[in-house]
């Protein structure tokens, strides 16, 4: 049971559980033997969950999973956001409606994982249940907010897991933990029983070591709820045949830096190059370009949307309650504090800018099909490098750079992923990610399966 996961993928167990080669009681017991085993080391496990219903058939039948404690609720438990304030309540009266599609496809939900206190961090050390280490080195951070999700799976543990994306909270980990990552198109897996987060920023879906998947699981999860505020058409064909055919002569566009931002240390700058001339050899086309937007008034927009919508959450999850001294993190009382104080005014020209970006972007994907980049500005993230008990100005600076390239997908709502495709000299991983317009989830599967091929990464682990 050990290697079970390093050997196979999350449909390729399926398979063993539906040939009864593999006993979902067996594959049960042994998983959360192993998850116990695995998270005294990592922390990346808050909660587990021992009394999971026998799985109904589906594509991924049997197959255990975790949900992040963060935008997915699990009926009978609270969602904790990775706070004290809301380590009990409110609990959950039902699954929100993408852990209900999981539940369907077979999935087993085995537990919860760790998460920084309401997604704010790219990191995962929250103080309610402290940091979760990265497995390949133990002062390595694995990234945030879904951290927890990512550690677990780059130790094998599990196939995939759930992970929800704000800024870059999906890619982010990926890459530091060596898995594939994707933040699917605004509206395409439905956020349900809540509304719109982050002023339309916010996702979910999985971390994974296979591109088939995390293509699989979107085939599951993919679709609009009654009312949902944003939406998008389903493909024609599913997004797991998409893995399955070759992705033609792509556009692709790369950028050395990010958009109005500093230089990347020389290691980034050489992972990108080497990128772009593996994608040239597979036949793409491939030149030197970057969107033309304002990257400051994006930020700013983006922060303030993150501040006011954390100030309305702890208004509205609390239910009158009022935080004590200890029960939230000095960076998420300030942040919410500042949210208190965006005017109406404010707010609306902060969408506008994302609207305005968006556009920009999507008039450069009428000339391209793909925009490459590395995910984040730094080559790893040593534990405490990003705080969440100092100041916000010093948050603010020590966030920057994890979310230089990944905070305008959630911005503008288009499609991104990070693929494990570099390491550094001493062997640690570094995601390459990719970016498409809106809906363009087909073009990023089929190419990740190309490159999956061309320069696989099951073997590499911690």
């Amino acid at each position: 049971m050990d290697d079970l996961f390093a050997k196979n993928d999350a449909l390729g167990v399926a398979e063993l559980v539906r040939m009864r080669k593999l006993g979902a009681r067996e594959l049960l017991d042994g998983t959360l033997a192993n998850l116990r085993k695995l998270n005294g080391t990592l922390n990346a496990i808050t909660d587990f969950y021992d009394d999971a219903p026998p799985p109904p058939e589906g594509p991924f039948q049997g197959v255990p999973y975790v949900i992040k404690q963060l935008m997915a609720d699990c009926a009978g438990h609270p969602t904790t956001l990775g706070s004290k304030f809301f380590a009990k309540q409110p609990v959950a009266v039902a699954d929100s409606a993408a852990v209900a599609r999981m539940r369907k496809a077979g999935l087993v939900i085995v537990g919860r994982t760790n998460t920084s206190e309401f997604g704010l961090a790219p990191t995962t050390e929250p103080a309610f249940g402290g940091a979760t280490i990265n497995p390949w080195r133990k002062d390595l951070s694995p990234g945030g907010s879904s951290g927890g999700s990512a550690a677990i799976v780059a130790a094998r543990g599990l196939p995939m897991g759930h992970a929800t994306d704000g800024g870059g909270s999906i890619r982010i980990p990926a890459s530091l933990c060596g898995l594939f990552g994707l933040k699917p198109s605004r509206g395409r897996i439905s956020l349900a029983p809540i509304g719109e987060t982050l002023a339309g920023a916010g996702a979910q879906h999985c971390v994974s070591i296979s591109v088939r998947d995390s293509a699989a699981l979107l085939d599951a999860t993919a679709g609009a709820e009654p009312g949902d505020p944003y939406g998008i058409a389903l493909p024609s064909d599913s997004f797991l045949d998409a893995t399955r055919r070759a992705p033609g002569k792509l556009r692709v566009a790369f950028m050395r830096k990010p958009v109005g931002g500093r230089a990347l240390d020389p290691v980034l700058v050489k992972a990108i190059e080497r990128t772009a001339k593996l994608l040239e050899e597979l036949g793409h086309h491939v030149e030197e370009a970057a969107p033309d937007y304002d990257a400051a008034a994006l930020n700013a927009a983006f922060w303030m949307g993150m501040s006011a919508n954390t100030y309305t959450n702890i208004q509205l999850r609390s239910a009158g309650r009022t935080p004590g001294p200890g029960d939230l993190e000095p960076v998420t009382v300030e942040t919410a504090r500042r949210g208190g104080l965006v005017s109406a005014n404010d707010y609306i020209r902060g969408v506008q800018t994302f609207h305005r970006t968006g556009r920009a972007l999507g008039a450069f994907f009428e000339k391209f099909d793909v925009l490459l980049s590395t995910t984040h500005a730094r080559t790893s993230l040593p534990l405490g490098t990003v705080r969440m008990d100092g100041t916000l100005e010093a948050f603010d600076e020590q966030v920057a750079p994890m979310t230089a390239f990944t905070a305008v997908c959630n911005a503008t709502g288009v499609p991104a992923m990070s693929v494990p495709l570099e390491w550094t000299d001493d062997g640690l991983p570094i995601g390459m990610h990719f970016a498409a317009k809106l809906g363009a989830e087909e073009t990023l599967y089929s190419l990740a399966a190309q490159l999956e091929k061309a320069r696989p990464w099951r073997d590499r682990r911690p």
